[in-house]
């Protein structure tokens, strides 16, 4: 079965949203009403943000509001990678955080730890496996980046398993592995959505006021309060916290250092045992492929893989629109390079396919800050690896609120502002060029153009 037959008859949806288990939205805001804290998005973010200020401290007033559905953006959407990285891999954190990426790991590992035991606590059930993830090498120029970062991991206390390629490919059975490295301990899978939903539960049941279908239109300083004017109402908060990734942000300061990136994904249907059998997988790792454009797969817990990654596209003006959920080029290429991968699963049909936006910055990790007299607080930039770095910023953003210096307000990371984007027209020149430059170094085993060593010693560091 080539690719295209494969895809016929797969849903144009995001499989995770896509299942009868979806809970109904909660009411909208209807009038006027006043809060200790507001919380502006319904992703992982907002979820944590409002879920630990209710743990801080039961008795806040804390309303959530989300302009569609709890989890329907890039939460509900994504791979469902929840790992230990705050820094969206340990070379992008030591290239930019040198002084402080032990403690950036460590930060991390604690924060993975903690969200098992919260999810635990709350009865979260959205599959979480902590089975760990593959790094595998598909080009003989990736091996040596393989090499260096369990080097790296190793002076910092970390064991990434380096395998060759027959041990790899005992582990997950593909001709394309050259050799592969196991962080057995720093990354979990998750249900994505139904991480959101029982997120979304949990802060219900601790007394969180959630309104979904509520977009919030204007935020204006009224004085002692900062208010939010919704399409039925409006929210008087004293603090206000922003979580809504890269749509425009209610911030105007914001728009100059994010851009939305399209990202897109493949379900098949369940495997076999047969099938099952005949990749190997018994660790059920995700796993990723080393080059600029990657792919990320998994197993879901009924054993259908998701595929997705590679193509990363920004539309020229920064667009966002429902239209470019769906991009057929992308799904066929995906479908290509998936049988590629795995010519065992040969007749294997994809039930889902779909796209969506992410947030993303010139670090390529998250970034935070506050404004109104350090009345509002942000977090931002995840960069597609948020399903679990969003706990740590939404602790970072209620630490800025509660305006006391914390082992995390002292980071650089969190001090620090990425470099900003010129603006448009010149953004989408940079942006689309690079793009072409990092296309172009994976195809010339690895080798970076002159203008991307421009953007490496400029701080931007275009590599992921």
């Amino acid at each position: 079965m080539g690719p295209l037959k494969a895809l016929a008859d797969a849903e144009r949806k995001p499989y995770w949203l896509d299942r009868p288990i979806a809970p109904e939205p909660l009411p909208r805001l209807v009038g006027d009403v006043t809060a200790d804290l507001a919380v502006v998005g319904g992703g992982f973010t907002g979820l944590w943000t409002a879920l630990m200020a209710k743990e801080r401290d039961p008795s806040l007033d804390v309303v959530l509001l989300e302009g569609g559905h709890t989890g329907w953006a890039a939460s509900g959407r994504n791979g469902g990678f929840c790992a230990a990285s705050l820094t969206h891999g340990l070379g992008n954190g030591l290239e930019r955080w040198p002084d402080e990426i032990a403690a950036l790991e460590r930060l991390g590992r604690e924060n993975l730890d903690e969200i098992e035991a919260s999810l635990a606590r709350h009865g979260v059930d959205c599959s979480f496996e902590r089975t760990g993830e593959l790094r595998v090498a598909t080009e003989e120029w990736q091996l040596a980046g393989l090499d260096e970062e369990a080097a790296v991991a190793a002076s910092l206390g970390r064991r990434l398993e380096r395998l060759d390629a027959d041990r790899v490919r005992a582990e997950l059975d593909s001709p394309t592995y050259l050799g592969g490295l196991w962080d057995r301990e720093g990354v979990a899978m998750v249900d994505p959505a139904r991480l959101a939903w029982g997120l979304r539960d949990a802060c219900v049941r601790l007394g969180v006021r959630v309104a979904e279908e509520t977009p919030v239109r204007s935020l204006r300083d009224g004085g002692r309060l900062l208010e939010l004017r919704t399409p039925l109402g409006s929210v008087r908060a004293r603090r206000v916290a922003l979580g809504t990734g890269a749509f425009p942000p209610l911030l105007r300061r914001l728009r100059h250092f994010l851009i939305p990136v399209y990202d897109y994904a493949l379900m098949t249907e369940p495997l076999s045992a047969v099938q099952l059998a005949a990749l190997g997988w018994r660790n059920r790792q995700g796993v990723g492929d080393s080059g600029n454009q990657f792919h990320y797969y998994r197993l879901t817990d009924d054993n259908r893989v998701l595929w997705g990654g590679y193509d990363a596209v920004y539309h020229n003006g920064g667009l966002v629109r429902p239209e470019y959920d769906q991009r057929d080029a992308t799904f066929e290429k995906l479908a290509r390079h998936f049988f590629e991968t795995f010519p065992q699963l040969h007749g294997v049909r994809f039930t889902h396919r779909w796209g969506g936006v992410i947030d993303t910055c010139s670090r390529f990790s998250a970034f935070f800050g506050t404004a109104y007299g350090s009345r509002l607080a942000y977090a931002a930039g995840y960069t597609g690896l948020g399903v679990g770095a969003t706990r740590f910023g939404a602790n970072v953003m209620l630490d800025l609120l509660d305006g006391r210096p914390t082992e995390r307000t002292s980071l650089r990371m969190v001090r620090d502002k990425p470099m900003p984007f010129p603006p448009e027209p010149v953004r989408s020149g940079v942006v689309q060029f690079t793009r072409w430059s990092m296309v172009r170094a994976d195809a010339h085993q690895g080798r970076r153009n002159a203008w991307l060593r421009m953007l490496d010693a400029m701080g931007f560091g275009f590599d992921s």
